[in-house]
This record gives structure tokens, sequence and C-alpha cells, in this order.
């Protein structure tokens, strides 16, 4: 207690009891008195708190106290009776807050130092405006509380800087809120002594001090002269009227709502209104109910709150929809508004169907096909959402019945595509998808090529996106196909290659997924269909190839006949060659060389048994052919495919008395010689032969020198065998084989390689076994050779050459 000035001391001057902490906050002015007139007196209970055992101070705190907690209690009762799917102010406020900004100059008032203001620079002015308002309250100085609230309320008649306004009126209205709670909990406060009120109370269980308090309150605001800060600050201790009378506010709300007419600016009067029904969603719900041209108002609250409020009394809202006038606003837009709070949060399962119904009674009745298809394409979702194919045909069904009179689905292609859209997202299994009879029919309105294009593209990428398993269906097949059909025949000589490789890569994600199993006529006839079909989209066609070529690898090893095996495993590796699959190619040429083991060595021929080495050695040379337009593969050595070949030749079982392995060996050096060169012979377009990987690289050519060098000793080794059996007319056709060999593809400037055919035409001339119109042919050949620039060195070889006759 402050120590008591004797001069202004009075017997009769009420005793006042002042704690310390609540001292801090005191009126300028105010004074505490103890009950002693002496400083020596022993201290006066009333006064001792700075212990805490006060009685009164422990009451006040408990009162507060209590006051909280029931403050705490109303709030959670409040949030449980509009329910968890109400949106709170507060999330509402930060995103109105964080839209509507500006960067234009505002002002507070007419003082100096409050004009002129940014953004930042008015809102903290506003918060400090707030602060002074508690501040006010706790020092008891309610007149000052009232006047910041009212300047603060003027502020909203000014929308000079329009963009801010929203913001602005958040601002304002957060201290007439805090206006508004510190009013009624003062006034909650007063009635609990001695008891608190019940939360149903109702104007009886007021005591009349807390409604005289109520009543002054509602006095001070009616003496505002201004109209809007007269109307807000009335309207944020509405909830007051709780204490006055039983009605509440229902008599007041129309008195208020009568006043914003009074308003001239069509802005200011709207968010008059706004603040006016924001506490209030029960009551205006109610409102919406009586009032008989109510439609334009239940259409706002639709769009207002949040679709799970709105879908949770989605019943109450068909309900005042249906009694609505439909003169000033159409109900098919009002079950647009629902339908779209109704696709983002769902009702109660019992209540859906018989929602679709109602609002599909309505729906269809619309005359205009514009009106129709913009409230139906809301509702495809729901009835997709939450219900089967069938449901969702009986719709399709009904929007073909609208749209096809007189093409106005011309008109309504965003709509249309919309629907589709919908339809995917939730329909993902294409069996169901595509047996509702009046899907494909609906896909038939969209008749300009780039929509429909556009509509089949989004189709197949859910398709692709979706579609796990390989398919056989027939029903998906025959749909899907159609679809790709329409993409694939929309490709033209203006379309672009971007354009061109999207088309095609959806149409092969499909492709892929389609499989028979191991009936393999139906995939082959699958295939040859699909070529017939997207013939103008080669990447298309690559794909099918190497369906084909899957086809094929899979059904050649189940054929009899091993020459058949080999030949279409070289036939079959060759189309993917010249298709640029070059994984597939690498993958039928090793499985031919794989294969040559098992040749035997007869087979029959029209009945007959006949060796087996002329039909070997033909299929071998016409693999070498290949062979030198095949890359090697990077993860294998250099020419890995032809030291394969050479080394199942070496292994096979060949005639003991043939020369079959040695003619493959001869037969394989022109492929060398071939491989060799800077450029090759011929080549396979947009495929890169081993010319362009090794680029003449000398190891390269190294290897191939070293691999001619092997086979060349294998022959001149086998040459020496048959002059020691005395077979010198094998031996003879074997030399001058590989004397011809050399003469073709060396390079005879090469004294050694020279020497080496001198001597092979010297020994198959030795014992007269050489056809001799063949070495006269030869030396005419290389005379006439001789006479090239380059050549001329064949001139001396020539003279080296003689020819022998039998003896």
């Amino acid at each position: 207690a402050t120590p008591v000035d004797f001069g202004d001391y009075h017997p009769l001057k009420p005793i006042t009891v002042t704690d310390t902490k609540s001292r801090r906050g005191a009126r300028k002015g105010s004074t505490s008195s103890s009950s002693s007139s002496s400083s020596s007196a022993a201290p006066d209970p009333l006064s001792s708190m700075l212990d805490g055992t006060d009685p009164l101070s422990m009451f006040a705190a408990a009162s507060a106290a209590g006051a909280e907690t029931e403050r705490q209690k109303r709030r959670e009762r409040e949030e449980e009776a509009v329910g968890s799917d109400f949106e709170p102010w507060s999330a509402k406020r930060g995103e109105i807050l964080a839209r509507f900004t500006t960067t234009e100059k505002l002002s507070i008032g007419s003082q100096r130092e409050l004009l002129n203001l940014s953004q930042q620079d008015y809102a903290n002015r506003i918060e400090e405006l707030n602060q002074s308002l508690k501040e006010a309250w706790a020092s008891d100085q309610k007149v000052k509380a009232l006047k910041i609230v009212i300047q603060c309320s003027k502020l909203l008649s000014d929308t000079s800087v329009i963009q801010f306004y929203p913001s602005k009126f958040v601002l304002i209205t957060d201290i007439l809120d805090t206006f508004g709670r510190l009013v009624y909990e003062r006034i909650w406060t007063m009635c609990s002594d001695p008891r608190p009120l019940p939360e149903s109370f109702s104007a009886d269980d007021v005591n009349d001090t807390a409604k005289e308090t109520c009543l002054n309150w509602f006095f001070k605001i009616a003496s505002i002269r201004e109209l809007i800060p007269r109307l807000y600050v009335e309207a944020a201790i509405l909830k007051c009227n709780r204490f006055l009378n039983k009605s509440g506010i229902q008599e007041t709300l129309p008195r208020l709502t009568a006043m914003i007419r009074g308003i001239g600016d069509p802005l200011v009067a709207a968010y008059a209104r706004a603040y006016l029904c924001r506490p209030l969603l029960t009551e205006m719900m109610e409102r919406c109910k009586k009032l008989g041209n109510n439609a334009l108002l239940l259409n706002s609250v639709m769009w207002a709150f949040r679709a799970e409020f709105v879908a949770a009394r989605a019943t109450d809202f068909i309900t005042m929809i249906k009694d609505c006038d439909e003169a000033g606003f159409p109900k098919h837009l009002l079950f647009g508004s629902l339908g779209r709070s109704l696709a983002c949060a769902d009702p109660p399962e019992a209540e859906r169907l018989p929602i679709l119904n109602e609002a599909w009674k309505v729906i269809t009745k619309v005359r205009s096909p514009q009106d129709y298809i913009n409230c139906a394409e809301i509702w495809v979702e729901f009835t997709c959402r939450h219900f089967t194919k069938r449901e969702v045909n009986t719709v399709l069904a009904d929007i073909i019945k609208h749209m096809t009179p007189d093409r106005a689905f011309e008109d309504a292609y965003p709509q249309l595509q919309s629907v589709i859209r919908k339809i995917l997202t939730y329909f993902h299994d294409f069996s169901v998808l595509f047996s509702m009879e009046r899907f494909l029919p609906f896909l038939d309105m969209f008749q300009k090529d780039s929509v429909r294009v556009e509509v089949c593209r989004s189709i197949m990428e859910v398709f692709i996106k979706h579609q796990l398993e390989p398919t056989r269906d027939p029903v998906i097949l025959n749909a899907m196909l159609h679809i790709c059909k329409t993409m694939h025949d929309s490709v033209n000589a203006l379309t672009l290659e971007d354009e061109k490789r999207s088309l095609a890569l959806l149409i092969n994600g499909f492709i892929r997924m389609v499989s028979f199993g191991r009936d393999f006529e139906q995939q082959l006839s699958f295939c040859v269909e699909a070529r017939a079909t997207f013939c103008n989209l080669e990447p298309v066609l690559v794909q099918l190839i190497h369906a084909c070529a899957a086809y094929s690898f899979i059904t050649i090893p189940s054929l009899s006949s091993i020459f058949c095996r080999l030949s279409l495993y070289l036939l079959s590796g060759q189309v993917a060659l010249a298709n640029q699959c070059l994984s597939q190619a690498d993958a039928f040429l090793k499985a031919a060389v794989s294969l040559l083991p098992e040749v035997p060595r007869s087979i029959s021929v029209e009945g007959k048994l006949r060796p087996s080495e002329g039909f070997l050695l033909d299929f071998i040379s016409n693999f070498l052919s290949t062979l030198l337009v095949v890359p090697d593969h990077p993860e294998h050595g250099v020419l890995y495919l032809v030291r394969g070949l050479l080394n199942m030749v070496q292994d096979y079982t060949w005639e003991d008395n043939g020369d079959a392995k040695l003619r493959v060996y001869i037969n394989a050096l022109p492929l060398l010689a071939a491989m060799s060169q800077e450029a090759y012979l011929y080549c396979i377009p947009r495929v890169d032969s081993n010319e362009t990987l090794y680029g003449g690289d000398p190891k390269f050519l190294s290897e191939i020198n070293k691999l001619c060098e092997t086979l060349i000793g294998q022959v001149l080794d086998h040459l020496k065998a048959l002059g020691r059996d005395e077979s010198v007319r094998r031996q003879a056709a074997l030399a001058f084989s590989l004397f011809g060999c050399l003469l073709a593809h060396g390079d005879l400037r090469n004294n050694k390689l020279n020497q080496l055919a001198v001597n092979l035409w010297n020994l198959s001339h030795k014992h007269g076994h050489c056809d001799t119109r063949a070495s006269v042919r030869t030396l005419e050949f290389m005379k006439h050779q001789a006479q090239q620039p380059d050549m001329a060195h064949l001139s001396d070889t020539v003279q080296r050459l003689a020819l022998q006759s039998r003896t």
C-alpha cells in the first residue's frame, strides 16, 4: 500500500486496496490509503498483499482464472457447434492478408506521422492501436478504448487504395473483435457472482447490474454520430444482446441489415454485410430459408464455405435449393455450386445416391445445351467418385442425348474434355471403361481433329500409366486400336517431328502391353494388323519389328528342320539390322552360331539322305557376308562374332576326306580384307559398322592381320598334309582357291604375299590337276588388271606364273 498523505486524509474517505501488480496500470492520480492514521500503526490486513495471503487478492485471482477457463470452454464449444469442417477465421485471415497487397502509400487519420505509410508500417500502426486498446481496457479506461475502436472503424470508409481494402478490413476487424470480446467477457464476469452462468443461459439468468452495464454500452454506441463506426461497433458487441433479451440477436440483426442500406459506397456496404454475417453462419442459413428470393445468397454461402462444411449438410442445401425461386437465379447454377463442393469433399454415404438423383432431376431438364453441359460436367466427378460404371454410363448417355441435336457438342469441347479427364481419373481398369456402352459413342462427339487427337492422347497416357499387366482382352484391344489409329491418321506432311515422336511413343506403349502368351499365331496376327495400321510412324514400325523379332526368336526353335532354323535366324538378324534393331540382330546371329554344332553330317532331301556340307558351306558364306555390316558389341572383344563362327567351324565334325573346313577359312579371308578397308563395300543406312566404330584404328587392323595369318597358316598346313597323303588333286584345287583369294583381296605389292601367291600357283599346277581353262582366264585377267595405273606390279607377277600341262 502507498503511504497516506495526512493532508488528504478524511475519516469518510473510502479505503482503497491496491495490488502492486495492478497499480502499474492504474489511472494517473489514483491513490491508496490505509485504515491507520499513523505510519507506526500495525499493518492493515486488507493492504497486506505482498505475501499473497490477502483473501480478496486470492478471490480476484481465482475469478480471473475461472473466467479464462470459461472462455476456453466457450471457444471449444463454439468449434464443436460448427464442426471440424468449418474453416476458421484465422486461416481465412492469413490468406486475405497475403493476397491483397499494395505498394501505394497509406494514411491513418490526419496527423503528419500517420501519413504516407507503407503497407507494413500501416499494419504495424494498426497493431499498436490494438495493443493500446487492450492496455486502456486493462487500466479501466473504457472510454478511451471505445474512442480507439471508433477511430479505427472510420478507416473502413476510405476506399482510396481499393486493392488493399480487403486487408485493411481484416486488420480493423481484428480490433473490433478484440473490443467485442472484452465487452462480452466483462459482462459475463459480472454475471458470475455468486455462480458462473450456464452455457445455455437466458436473459432471466443475468443480474440487474450486468444488464445495466450491457445497456450502457449499447447506449454509448447508439450516440456515435457517424453511421459506419456506429454500425461496426454495435456489430462487434452483437453477442451481448443475449444478456438483455431471450431472442438474442434475432431482433437486432434485421435493424443492422437495414442500416447498411444507408452506406453509399457499394464496396464498403458489401464488407459491412460480410462483417455482420461472419460469426453468424447458423443465423444466415435460417435467414436463407425464410427469405423468398434467397438463391443468390445461398449460392454465395456454398461458394464461400469449405467444401467439407457444405458436403456434410448437402441434403439441407438440396432442400433449400428446391424451395428457391428460379426467377432471379436458376437452380442448375445452384446445383453447379453444390457439385463443386461435393467434388472435393464426401457427403455421408447414405445420402449420396439421393443427392445424385435430386441433382440430376434438375440438370436433365435444362434446355440450353451450354447451361446443361456446364452443370453436368461438374456432377460427373461426383458420379465417378462414388458410383460404378452403371451410373457413369447413364450420365454419359444423358450427355449424348442433350449435346447431339444440332451438333451442340461443337460449342462444348472444353466441357466434354473435362468429362473424359474426370472419368479417367477414377476408372483405371480399361476393361471396365470400354465395357461402358456409351463411352466410345461419347468419343465420337469430338469431331474436330485437334481436339479428338488430344482426347485420344489423354486416354493413352492413362492407359500406359495404369495398365501394369499385359493384356489380350479383345474389348481393350479393339478400342485401343481405334484410339491409336485416330492419333496415327492425324499425321500429315505438316506434322512436326516432336509431335510424331510423341504419338509414336504412346502407340508403342500400347503395343508393348499386348501379349497373347504362347499363342504365337495371334501375336503375329496382331503385329501384322498393327503394322498395316501404323505405317506412317517409323518409330511404331520399329517397335513392331521388335515385336516380330521377339515372336521369331521364340518360335524359330520350335521348327524341326535345322537348316530352316539357321536360315530364319540369319534372315531375322538381317531384317533386324535393316531396321536398326541391333540388340535383336545380335541375338539372332549368336543363336545361329550356337546352333552350328548341331548340324548333322547328312540330311534328308526329298526322302534321300545327302551330305550336309554343301548346305552348311552356303549358309556360312551368306553368314560371313552379313557380318561385314554388323558392328561389334561394346562389351565383347574385337570381331567377336567372326571369332565365334570360326571357333564353331574348328570344333565341328567334318567329313574325313573333305576340305570343307579349309574352304570356310578361305571364304573368311575376303570378309577380313573388306573389314580392313577405310570405306566398306556396302552398309545399312543408320547403322554404324566397324568402319565407323573403329575408324581405321591400327589396333583393329592389327587384329585383322593376325586373324588372316592364322587362317592362311591353317590352310598351308592342310596343303602340306594333303601332299604327304598323296591327295594331289584336292591339294591342287585348294591351293588354286587360296591363290584366287589372295589375287582378288590381297595386296601383292607385298613381296612376302606375292611370293606366297606364286608358290600357290605353282603348287596347284605341279601335278597337272588344275583346270587349264580357269588358269588361262586368270592370267588374262591379271594382264588386263596390270594395265591399271596402280596395278602395274601384276606384270611382274604374271611373268613368274607358268602354265603346266597334264602329264
